[in-house]
């Protein structure tokens, strides 16, 4: 008899192992995966991780390295492999493969490169979990989004971009600082495109419901003596900022997505802001993807707030969906 014969006796009832209710794939080990797969397994959101990426030796090692923290998780299964089978019955996919923009390269080239990395990644996983929600974090974040939806097959509530998740929290962040509060307690989005064209909704922004625009109705404009704008041109200064500094950004981006997981794992119906197709909302007529404030639950994007923006507000999110339709509608293989 061999030790564990000696060691347990399994009772006549006892069956095989649940098969997975809450497995999480995330595709690509680089810095952001990576951030992403730790976040979810320290808030123990996952019952099963799986990772997939090209590159067999790197990927080999991160899972070995988390399987070894294993005694300090509470996620029972940790996986890896190049093979997609790995991935098989997922809840939730969170993609950050792709290839980086390299110096001097046009937008469109770079989404181009990524519409041709995501054409053996995106059917690869649904095949193997087609009930899964995908989470898209690779950048161009929205018009990615957009290439997942239309290359996956899947309803548009279940293909999710990351969106401004991240830029709302870079706000809050800075916005909370400037107030002397922490950053749960401002209350801000910023909407839109994640990046230059992003949309701070100045009109919404508020502390305990108190209005910030009703004490000083210049905010975020250019008349504004106290120059509130400058925290949102930090939003979209910071990602640059941080990737001058260190190279790269993953730290914040991967606990945005572990947020993100837990309102569809935990089916919370909390409300982010998030990419989704919003044609026919806010006059935008193309089927282009961007953040708007989304309900989050085990189903992907339940609803999406009917937020009330004023005018500028309206252009700036319509201008916002012109740019990332003009860069999808030149898009082939799709």
């Amino acid at each position: 008899m061999s030790v564990m014969q000696k060691l347990m006796s399994p009772l006549p009832s006892g069956g095989a192992a649940e098969p997975p209710r809450n497995k999480v794939t995330v595709v690509g080990v680089g810095q952001v995966g990576m951030a992403c797969a730790v976040s979810i397994l320290l808030r123990d959101l996952a019952d099963e991780l799986a990772l997939v990426d090209v590159m067999e030796d790197r990927l080999k090692g991160e899972v070995m390295d988390l399987q070894h923290g294993s005694l300090f998780l509470k996620t029972s299964k940790i996986v890896g492999d190049k093979d997609y089978a790995v991935t098989a019955n997922s809840r939730l996919v969170v993609v950050t493969a792709g290839v980086r923009q390299q110096e001097g390269e046009s937008r469109l080239n770079l989404v181009q490169r990524n519409v041709n990395v995501f054409r053996s990644i995106i059917p690869q996983i649904v095949k193997h979990s087609p009930d899964c929600t995908l989470i898209v974090v690779s950048n161009p974040v929205d018009v990615l989004t957009y290439v997942t939806w239309k290359l996956s097959g899947l309803p548009k509530h279940r293909v999710i971009g990351s969106g401004t998740n991240l830029d709302s929290a870079r706000f809050r962040h800075l916005m909370a600082e400037r107030l002397g509060i922490h950053a749960s307690s401002f209350n801000g989005w910023v909407l839109g495109e994640h990046g230059d064209t992003s949309v701070p909704v100045w009109s919404g922004a508020n502390v305990a419901g108190v209005n910030l625009q009703k004490l000083n109705p210049e905010i975020g404009s250019d008349g504004d003596k106290e120059q509130w704008k400058d925290t949102h041109k930090a939003v979209v200064d910071s990602a640059y900022e941080v990737i001058k500094l260190k190279g790269y950004t993953n730290w914040a981006i991967g606990l945005s997505v572990a947020d993100l997981t837990e309102s569809i794992v935990k089916n919370l119906s909390r409300v982010h802001p998030v990419s989704t197709m919003v044609k026919n909302m806010h006059g935008i007529g193309e089927e282009v993807f961007l953040s708007l404030p989304c309900v989050l639950n085990g189903s992907g994007v339940a609803s999406v707030v009917n937020m009330t923006l004023n005018q500028e507000e309206v252009e700036q999110l319509r201008r916002s969906a012109d740019t990332l339709w003009g860069i999808q509608k030149d898009l082939k293989d799709l």
